[in-house]
């Protein structure tokens, strides 16, 4: 990814680290300041921009900087001075379901589809579907392509992590997203051919600067969830809330960009996840989550509680944009250019 601009004295400080050795030991220090400064961690535009720049020396690093710099005592320690205000600004923003009447992981995948069943967050795809103009579309793949250009890549931590049932589950959902061991089919290249063909910068990182906070955040909880090995049923609840409410939004998606004239080209990622996320619902729910809680009860309220984060926090994106565009606005922090050439 290339650097992006800072937006405030943390992420300064952060980019000018990575660069500089000589500005590392200032880091922590300015991550402080501006932790003292905000008034909600959760959308700083600042410090969402600083850890999620934090976090990506861990995925695919950022142009320019050292490769050993993933392990700067520094930098990490900067990371961790945010994370935990992070994390429990996202557990008091959650509510926690109610727990299953045992462990078995029967009880807890049923908890997980009441769960998933009765969410009412905002509903993008119908919008989509239904009403999007094309701007507002494009805008919506650029908001989505902070994750989906790595789709998987953070649940991936987990695979280390687990054992037994709940192991086999999360690699067989992870070796879907990536394509079966075919390059082509691998999510995150599909969905950057739907980039290409609405005329979009299909780089990892290209819209950086333009996504609000409240998108990095969405990123940057699963982003924690991964990098922390204590947060592994987190990790997991998350990834089996994510695959249970995919399919029908996905089929959504796809018949917006087909009222809007597009095809194959754009359409074929969402058309992927109609089929594929049916089935990863069921192995996520009953043999990640509730093979995991099944062998390890301890990780129960964790399991619970990245699935309701999942349904959570992943909604604010969603409820931002709605806002934006019922107001005639940019979702983004400024405008796209005009459209270029699409399939369309």
């Amino acid at each position: 990814m290339a650097p992006p601009t800072p937006r405030g004295p943390a992420g300064e400080a952060v980019l000018a680290a990575l660069t500089d050795p000589a500005a590392e030991a200032g880091v922590v220090a300015a991550v402080d300041e501006a932790l003292a400064a905000t008034p909600d961690v959760l959308l700083d535009e600042d410090l969402q921009l600083a850890l999620f720049c934090l976090y990506e020396l861990h995925f695919g690093g950022i142009e320019g900087v050292a490769e050993d710099l993933e392990w700067s005592p520094e930098l990490n320690a900067a990371r961790i001075r945010i994370e935990r205000p992070f994390e429990a600004a996202i557990r008091a923003a959650v509510p926690m379901p109610e727990r299953p009447a045992s462990t078995s992981a029967g009880d807890v995948a049923a908890t997980l589809f009441a769960l998933t069943s009765a969410d009412s967050g905002p509903s993008l795809s119908r919008w989509l579907a239904r009403k999007a103009t094309l701007e507002q579309a494009r805008e919506f793949l650029v908001q989505r392509s902070i994750y989906t250009l790595k789709e998987a890549d953070p649940h991936s931590w987990g695979i280390p992590r687990l054992t037994g049932r709940a192991k086999a589950a999360l690699v067989e959902i992870q070796s879907d997203e990536y394509g079966g061991g075919r390059p082509g089919r691998v999510h995150s290249s599909i969905y950057a051919r739907t980039l290409r063909s609405l005329g979009l910068d299909d780089a990892y990182g290209a819209y950086i600067d333009l996504v609000p906070a409240v998108t990095l955040t969405s990123v940057n909880m699963m982003s924690l969830f991964a990098i922390n090995r204590r947060l592994r049923g987190a990790l997991v609840g998350h990834l089996a809330a994510y695959e249970m409410t995919s399919a029908v939004p996905s089929r959504l998606y796809g018949n917006g960009f087909r009222r809007l004239g597009f095809g194959e080209e754009t359409t074929w990622y969402f058309d992927e996840h109609v089929e594929a996320d049916a089935v990863h619902e069921q192995i996520a729910a009953r043999d990640l989550a509730g093979g995991l809680v099944e062998g390890e009860p301890a990780l129960l309220d964790d399991v619970l509680f990245g699935a309701a984060a999942s349904l959570t926090v992943d909604g604010w994106p969603a409820a931002h944009m709605l806002e934006r565009w019922g107001a005639g606005a940019s979702s983004l922090r400024s405008p796209l250019p005009d459209a270029g050439s699409t399939d369309a």
